[in-house]
């Protein structure tokens, strides 16, 4: 009778890699948010996962490829509530505007608030070309192109025009959430956005 196989260490460790990948992650991504990408060290991370300085190299070879799948996460999730929040104004592109306000100004009330991370992160490397940077931007054109889109939609004259400013609306409320009190961040956002379509559609 032959014998049933047993799971040795290796095997556990290569079945529960998911989770201390994810781990590692979520730590470091913490840690980021809160204390600034230059601030924390793998030593820190590790520490603060539990886990072997080896496991986070097997998964992240250099600090700069976790600080890219923190921003890459970050980039994800923006977009998974810009869009469930698109899905439902399908034919209002104002509509659609307005809801993006009240999101956006929800997230900028919240008390452990502390800045876009695309923004946070590009803001502490000098290099053009630093992996980091490079991700920020993606989300910054990706941002522009989005809203780009609704300006069209809107048929207002110079719809470029109506992005741009859209954009430095955003990205504006994002670096200044500690001039906004919590409870004026939302109507803040949504007078200037009404501001802007009354400037847009008269020409």
């Amino acid at each position: 009778m032959s014998r049933m196989p047993t799971k040795n260490s290796s095997s556990a460790a290569r079945d529960s890699a998911p989770d201390v990948r994810e781990r590692i992650l979520d730590t470091a991504s913490r840690l980021f948010y809160e204390r600034g990408v230059r601030a924390v060290g793998v030593d820190l991370v590790v520490l603060e996962a539990a886990v072997a300085k080896t496991s986070l190299y097997r998964y992240f070879p250099t600090k700069d490829d976790l600080i890219v799948a923190f921003l890459e996460r970050e980039d994800l999730d923006f977009w998974a509530t810009w869009d469930g929040v698109a899905a439902q104004f399908p034919d209002d592109p104002a509509g659609e505007l307005d809801a993006h306000m009240r999101w956006i100004g929800e997230r900028l009330a919240r008390s452990n608030y502390r800045g876009c991370p695309q923004i946070n992160v590009a803001a502490e490397f000098a290099e053009q070309d630093h992996p980091a940077r490079l991700v920020s931007r993606r989300h910054m054109v990706a941002l522009r192109g989005r809203l780009l889109d609704i300006a069209r939609r809107l048929n207002v004259p110079r719809p470029d025009q109506l992005a741009a400013q859209l954009a430095v609306l955003v990205n504006g409320a994002f670096v200044s959430s500690g001039l906004l009190a919590a409870d004026e961040a939302t109507e803040v956002l949504r007078a200037a956005l009404r501001s802007l379509l009354d400037g847009a559609r008269g020409g």
